[in-house]
């Protein structure tokens, strides 16, 4: 028999969003979306459940394991709760949208993890965020990591830490080594989880003493945006596929210090995050106060191939609940006017008028013991020779 006390019980992980954190994380969405509209992009709301077939097509099985599943009543098949609003979007602008050039796009909505990422994250996220289709270009990918940038800043995030990388280097020195399957599985594995070793594993699986070299560097090209210039002299006679993904990484460090301020640029070259996902550049950003992302994204040009349409594309996404909780939106819930109950037209109208000023107004009822805290309330509204007036609260 189950207990009253189990009643209220949530799963593990899951957490309920009380007034005044809501409230929060309310304006913040509603600012943040303001703010994507501004740049062109349009708003998309995808349904909580899919079809598993189009929910994880192309998503990997890192996504697969994550998704909780039920089967639909009606047909009989296969359903998952998204854990990732991403190839949901994708799959908007391939079949259902069609566009043709550049097709940007943003939402926001709760997502559901099976298990939790790790130990600090909840399962139930808010994820909010922005892709855009269609253009192949480095400008693409500069554009979502400069929103990235201006969203953390319009949420009153400070001393952002950027971290960037990209998976076309090491996609280029894998190629160059011709390892085998077994090979590549053990390789990554070793970069991976920075394992000491991999400078001996290297020197038995990869003959080309040059090539190894290169790779056996990789976990060494960290930091600051200096280690470009080490990794141009390490990395020298890597392929041109190598060559390009520095030249993009060096072109983004530019343009992110020339148009921003305040923003930390941390490098890591051999950056495997979301490998068989993503196809280019990655990038989270963090902030001192935070042991977790608060955004993170890079290209995914092959999602769309699922749904029968291949198509560029780049983004972000950010867990809009932690955001919120980690910067200061000064009063959570702005104090309002209390006004006993009453059915005199002429007090309705003064409710209906301050309430079309934006104020926010609590009609009592009758007999209520107004507990004007609990309330949120501040002030009264009280019939005065004047017409009314407001009079404060007792503290």
């Amino acid at each position: 028999m189950t207990n009253i006390v189990d009643r209220w019980l949530l799963p593990e992980g899951i957490e309920e969003i009380l007034p005044n954190r809501a409230i929060k994380v309310e304006r913040l969405r509603r600012r943040l979306l303001d703010l994507y509209h501004s740049w062109g992009y349009d708003l998309v709301i995808p349904p909580l459940a899919e079809f598993t077939e189009s929910l994880l097509s192309g998503s990997g099985a890192d996504l697969d394991l994550m998704t909780c599943k039920i089967i639909d009543q009606l047909s009989g098949r296969m359903m998952g709760v998204r854990a990732d609003i991403t190839p949901q979007v994708a799959r908007m602008d391939a079949h259902s949208l069609q566009r043709q050039g550049p097709n940007r796009l943003c939402y926001a909505g709760q997502v559901l993890y099976a298990r939790p990422k790790n130990q600090m994250e909840t399962r139930s996220p808010i994820q909010l965020g922005v892709e855009l289709f269609g253009e192949a270009g480095l400008e693409a990918d500069t554009e979502v990591i400069l929103l990235l940038i201006e969203t953390l800043q319009q949420a009153g995030v400070k001393d952002i830490h950027l971290d960037l990388g990209h998976v076309g280097i090491y996609r280029g020195l894998e190629a160059q080594a011709a390892l085998n399957d077994q090979q590549g599985r053990e390789l990554f594995a070793l970069l991976q989880s920075k394992d000491v070793s991999l400078q001996q594993w290297v020197r038995e699986n990869i003959e080309d003493s040059g090539i190894a070299d290169m790779v056996a560097a990789l976990p060494t090209l960290t930091g600051s945006v200096d280690v470009l210039a080490r990794a141009a002299t390490v990395l020298a006679d890597a392929s041109d596929t190598v060559a390009r993904a520095l030249q993009e990484i060096s072109s983004l460090v530019e343009t992110i210090e020339n148009r921003v301020n305040g923003v930390d640029i941390y490098l890591d070259l051999g950056e495997l995050r979301g490998y068989h996902y993503h196809t280019g550049v990655v990038f989270a950003a963090y902030t001192e106060d935070s042991l977790v992302p608060l955004g993170n994204g890079g290209r995914y040009d092959h999602i769309g191939e699922a749904f029968g349409r291949t198509r560029s594309a780049t983004g972000f996404g950010v867990d809009l609940s932690l955001l919120a909780s980690l910067v200061e939106q000064g009063e959570e819930i702005a104090p309002g006017i209390f006004v006993p109950a009453t059915d005199q037209d002429d007090v309705l109208a003064e409710v209906a008028r301050l309430r079309s000023l934006g104020e926010r107004v609590v009609l009592g009822f009758k007999g209520q013991d107004a507990n004007l805290t609990e309330l949120h309330c501040d002030r009264q509204l009280l019939a005065s020779k004047a017409g009314f007036e407001l009079v404060a609260a007792e503290s």
